[in-house]
């Protein structure tokens, strides 16, 4: 916390995205952390590889220090920490810690999700006359305009992981996410959102598979489970990518 609100020393990674000094700062604090209590787990982090002698790993920690850079950057609230932990290919465990705000989500497998220690689940129906939906403002051009005048839509959320978490406690009803997105930036949240009532699933409503190489993304989209078909037929008519 001590960058936030400051000027921390920035670097422009490959792909035109901002990496800071309180990057690598979590991203060493969490390895250390971490592997010094799971020395048996695997490690891949947005901003470091591991370094240790490979090995075959049964878990991994998949970790993004800062979601939301670019936000944290200009000062706003909504970026967050974000820890998942992989096992043949699907998050087990997730928390996102957003400091500014003052919210810890934490969620195992067969566990409720939590939000400060209390339960979040997806409110069904959503207790609004208008759906509001999370997406890039590139894609609002590219909706169909019948959809688009119908629903509320969010284009001002930095951190991908958050808006997921939005998700999960009912705040948005369904998140657009444009192809490019890695396993760091929602594994934590995949599971939040899964625990909570929801799901994050390809066009082909097939399920996220992560710690395939390079942890790349195409188009997904997030929902409630009984909205989710329709979100993906909204998103298939057009071409979001």
């Amino acid at each position: 916390m001590r960058h936030f609100g400051q000027a921390p020393e920035v670097w422009i990674k490959t792909g035109n995205s901002p990496v800071c000094e309180a990057d690598l700062a979590v991203d060493a604090f969490l390895k250390r952390t971490l592997l010094d209590t799971r020395p048996d787990y695997g490690w891949i982090s947005e901003e470091t590889g591991d370094e240790r002698a490979a090995r075959p790993f049964h878990r991994f920690f998949i970790v993004d220090p800062i979601d939301g850079t670019r936000g944290f950057l200009e000062g706003k609230v909504e970026w967050c920490i974000s820890i998942a932990v992989v096992e043949n290919g699907h998050p087990i465990a997730g928390v996102l810690e957003c400091p500014v705000k003052n919210e810890h989500y934490l969620a195992r497998k067969g566990k409720p999700a939590l939000l400060n220690g209390n339960v979040i689940q997806i409110a069904l129906p959503p207790c609004r006359e208008r759906s509001v939906i999370s997406c890039r403002s590139s894609m609002i051009r590219k909706l169909p305009r019948a959809f688009v005048d119908c629903v509320t839509l969010k284009t001002d959320i930095p951190s991908l992981a958050y808006r997921l978490a939005l998700l999960s406690r009912g705040c948005l009803d369904a998140v657009f996410i444009r192809s490019g997105c890695h396993d760091w930036d929602i594994a934590a949240a995949d599971i939040i959102l899964r625990q909570s009532g929801g799901i994050i699933v390809g066009l082909e409503e097939q399920s996220v598979l992560y710690l395939q190489a390079p942890f790349c993304h195409d188009f997904l989209v997030a929902g409630r489970n009984q909205n989710i078909r329709k979100m993906l037929d909204i998103v298939c008519k057009t071409d979001l990518n």
